[in-house]
């Protein structure tokens, strides 16, 4: 038997046909990889954007660093706003937040309730009751400071119902219907 002649049925051409088998898998399976890198690159390019060449792990690092930076922005405006709001709030109560208009005829004429109590109050139950009484020929008006509910000087009738009115718990500002003088059944109806 020479030694130039093999056949497929011989050992060396059995182990021949095996590795060519083989190697056909191999790049089988070369190929699939091959592929599967293209996909997982486009999907790389998708999330690190197509500039500079870097791997998932920096910019996972870099997304790291970009959100603790913007934790630290949102809690330095929160706190910032929380210290705006308090000072909002502060000045607020100092603000003009109950008020009633009552009016009447002060001299008991039928002038169409020309004279006027008005009550300006804040959250303190502090404040001014602006009161402009009409005559005929004059007008005359008077401002006393309200704390804590109670003039500084004596109110008359007409502005204690106006503090009165302005503090009730019903909507704020209140116009006195047609009597001429205050008491406690008279029609005030709120605006």
């Amino acid at each position: 038997m020479s030694l130039a002649t093999t056949t497929l049925t011989d050992t060396r051409g059995i182990l021949a046909l095996a590795a060519l088998v083989v190697a056909v898998i191999a790049l089988l399976a070369c190929a699939v990889l091959a592929r599967s890198l293209r996909r997982l690159r486009g999907a790389q390019k998708m999330v690190l954007g197509e500039g500079e060449s870097r791997d998932v792990i920096a910019h996972g690092a870099s997304l790291q660093q970009a959100f603790e930076a913007l934790q630290g922005y949102v809690s330095d405006v929160v706190v910032r706003l929380d210290e705006r709001l308090d000072a909002v709030e502060s000045a607020l109560t100092g603000a003009v937040s109950h008020h009633a208009l009552i009016r009447y005829d002060a001299y008991n004429e039928l002038s169409g309730q020309q004279s006027v109590s008005i009550a300006l109050l804040d959250d303190r139950r502090s404040g001014v009751v602006l009161t402009c009484i009409h005559h005929r020929d004059q007008a005359r008006v008077y401002a006393k400071q309200i704390r804590d509910g109670i003039g500084e000087l004596e109110l008359s009738p007409e502005e204690a119902e106006a503090v009165r009115v302005a503090l009730a718990e019903e909507p704020s500002g209140a116009t006195r219907g047609p009597a001429s003088a205050p008491a406690s059944g008279d029609d005030v109806s709120s605006r």
